[in-house]
This record gives C-alpha cells, sequence and structure tokens, in this order.
C-alpha cells in the first residue's frame, strides 16, 4: 500500500502518514505536485485520465500525482512524470512555479519546456488513456466543453499568464 506524507498548515512534514485512499485528518494535508509541459510551439502536453480512475475518469489534465513517503515535492513530479509517461526529467529541467492550497491539499506546480515525442512514451494505463500536444486556444476550448478535469482548470486558471508568456 502507497502511503503519503501529512503536512501542518505551513508546508511542514508531521512525521506521520496515511494510506492512499485514506481519510486526511482534520488539521492535516497531503501534497500533490503537477507540472505543465510546453514544446516549442507553445503547445501543452495533457494527458486524459484512465476511465477506470475514481475521480474525474476520462477527463483531460496535465501530468501529477502524490509523492510517495519519503519524496520531496521535485522528487514525486519526477517519479510522477516518469510513471504515468515513461518521460524521465532531471531535476533542473523543472522549474518551480508556486503552491496552491485547498481545503486539505498543498499542490505544487512546476513548468518545463520540452520537445516531447507521443510516440516515445511510455503511458502507464491505469493512470493515462492517452496524450497530446495542444494549443493554450484549444485547452482553452476543451475547459469550456467541460473536457478538462476542474481542478487543473483551477490550476491553469492560477498560471495562464506564465504559459501565454512563454510560447
Amino acid at each position: 500500500m502507497e502511503l503519503r506524507d501529512l503536512y501542518d498548515k505551513n508546508l511542514n512534514l508531521t512525521g506521520e502518514t496515511i494510506q492512499k485512499g485514506e481519510i486526511i485528518p482534520k488539521g492535516k494535508y497531503i501534497l500533490v505536485v503537477v507540472v505543465w509541459i510546453q514544446n516549442c510551439k507553445g503547445e501543452l502536453l495533457i494527458q486524459q485520465r484512465s476511465f477506470t480512475k475514481n475521480s474525474y475518469p476520462g477527463k483531460w489534465a496535465t501530468t501529477g500525482g502524490h509523492p510517495k513517503h519519503g519524496e520531496t515535492s521535485l522528487q514525486g513530479m519526477i517519479t510522477e512524470t516518469s510513471e504515468e509517461l515513461g518521460v524521465v526529467l532531471q531535476e533542473n529541467e523543472l522549474e518551480y512555479i508556486k503552491t496552491c492550497m485547498d481545503d486539505d491539499t498543498f499542490i505544487d506546480i512546476y513548468y518545463t519546456n520540452k520537445d516531447l515525442e507521443i510516440n516515445d512514451m511510455i503511458l502507464q494505463k491505469e493512470e493515462v488513456e492517452a496524450v497530446k500536444w495542444v494549443s493554450i486556444e484549444e485547452f482553452e476550448k476543451m475547459i469550456s466543453n467541460n473536457e478538462v478535469a476542474s481542478s487543473h482548470f483551477e490550476l491553469y486558471e492560477e498560471i495562464k499568464e506564465l504559459l501565454k508568456s512563454r510560447c
């Protein structure tokens, strides 16, 4: 069973863990990491969530997940990208953008500009149905058509100006 570290309200590790799927204790937080991958054409790499996922099945999102027990945010982002896409990113390729927070979750947002070949990716079928490159305009149209997981739409809103400035 996969363990997740628990944090206090100031994003300090508490030394406590919970198992994946377990209810987060009141006053404690977990960490989620996401990365926005943009190519030299300004397109975003998005992935369709597996239809067997409990949350947002079949919806499109950016790559992300939960760092495992003992992993830093950055290490967790590297692990998630490797597991879900078969893409190994180096620490110096990931730019930390910001941390957002909701009820019981901290969300660390990362960015990288990297040209990747979809045909070279090895998708983790339990997590990912498909991947594709889309323009920012196409992604915004997908949001309007309710094709994007709402949590990732909210994260996009946090950094869309940054993404638009880098294309």
